[in-house]
């Protein structure tokens, strides 16, 4: 549950709420969502459904993108990287991709 937690923050943030808002939105308590976000809790579907639709996103939005990780956490800026930029228009990820590309070019040098 430790992905779909972070895949929570990465929404959450998007919108630059704060746990406190997204969990009146959710009807649950903004530790609760604290802890959903690190991933230190069982979390119910129920209270997943809630935060579902506290974002205004569909349920399985929250599983997008999530895959097995190797060893260690190097998906995790991928996944935030992705999540930032999938609700942007196909301009402003192409302008993104070919920022990214030309900075990652100059580090290959």
């Amino acid at each position: 549950m430790k992905l779909v937690g972070e895949r929570i923050r990465a929404l959450r943030e998007q919108r630059k709420w704060s746990q406190m808002k997204l969990g009146e939105l959710a009807e649950l308590h903004y530790t609760y969502i604290g802890r959903i976000e690190r991933g230190e809790n069982n979390v119910t579907m129920k209270s997943i459904e809630k935060v579902a639709a506290a974002l205004d996103v569909p349920f399985e939005e929250l599983f997008r993108f999530i895959q097995p990780l190797e060893k260690g956490r190097d998906n995790y800026y991928l996944s935030l990287l992705v999540s930032k930029f999938q609700s942007r228009s196909a301009s402003d990820q192409k302008h993104a991709y070919e920022l990214l590309s030309y900075m990652l070019e100059w580090k290959d040098e």
